[in-house]
């Protein structure tokens, strides 16, 4: 495997950008080019980051380039800062940048599949948001999501920032949420809102991705993802969920992006 640290500028954002990607490696002693990169392009897992992190964080936690070298796969990791993958209301435009300009650039830089059969997508906090965001979205996209200890309920989640704000007069504590939703409080029932995208989905004929959620019963999100699990199963959405003693940290998301794997490659 190769490990690209890619700098571009973006258009939609109007600013130098970053990406890592991970990518296989052909034989050069034997002369050997691998037959899907001949083909039609690599499969492509976009990967994202949480709230506090940047572009570079899964290789620095996890052994995510080791754990993908089997499945000849292109892996991607942008970076968004802490925008909750939305064009902000006082900010850059990341929603338009994730979801529009980032993967006519992944498929312009390197040889990927644009094919849904080709496409996953998967985060850890924000970022497990940001991937059911996507795929909930653009379900002719997405072959399957995944969300690792996600920020599921965004609508409850700031609801409760709000209450917060509210007994303490502290300003910082809803200050991301003012800039990027504005009216925080009318998140719910919104584009941004996974309840409303999921349901949705479920209505339409279309394609419908398969689904992998997780996360530790000890973690401050883990109330929310009850919530949205238990939503998508009266949906009937094809939705996998595992939960296990955890909190919001990188040992567990290191051994759970195992099981992300497993479930969209194996």
């Amino acid at each position: 495997m190769a490990l690209i640290h890619c700098n571009f500028y973006s258009e939609t954002l109007g600013v130098a950008s970053s990406m890592d990607v991970i990518i296989p490696q052909s034989s050069f002693s034997q002369r050997q080019i691998n037959s899907r990169q001949k083909a039609e392009g690599y499969p492509v897992l976009y990967l994202l980051h949480g709230l506090s992190d940047d572009h570079t964080i899964w290789q620095r936690r996890t052994s995510i380039e080791r754990y993908v070298t089997p499945l000849n796969i292109v892996v991607v990791m942008p970076a968004v800062n802490r925008s909750f993958y939305t064009d902000m209301a006082y900010g850059p435009k990341y929603w338009t940048f994730i979801s529009e300009e980032l993967p006519f650039i992944v498929k312009n830089f390197f040889h990927v599949s644009d094919m849904r059969e080709d496409t996953y997508v998967a985060g850890l906090s924000m970022g497990g948001y940001g991937a059911f965001k996507l795929a909930l979205t653009y379900p002719e996209r997405y072959a399957a999501a995944a969300s690792l200890s996600g920020a599921v309920d965004i609508a409850g989640l700031v609801k409760e920032l709000h209450e917060e704000y509210t007994k303490t007069g502290n300003e910082a504590i809803i200050t991301d949420a003012k800039l990027i939703f504005g009216d925080y409080l009318n998140v719910e029932g919104s584009e941004n809102d996974l309840f409303y995208l999921a349901e949705r989905v479920a209505k339409s004929e279309g394609p419908k991705p398969r689904l992998y959620q997780c996360c530790g019963t000890e973690d401050f999100l883990y109330k929310h993802n009850i919530k949205f699990r238990d939503y998508c199963r009266k949906l009937s959405l094809n939705l996998v969920y595992e939960e296990e003693s955890g909190t919001h940290e990188w040992g567990y998301w290191d051994k759970k992006i195992q099981s992300v794997l497993k479930f969209m490659f194996e």
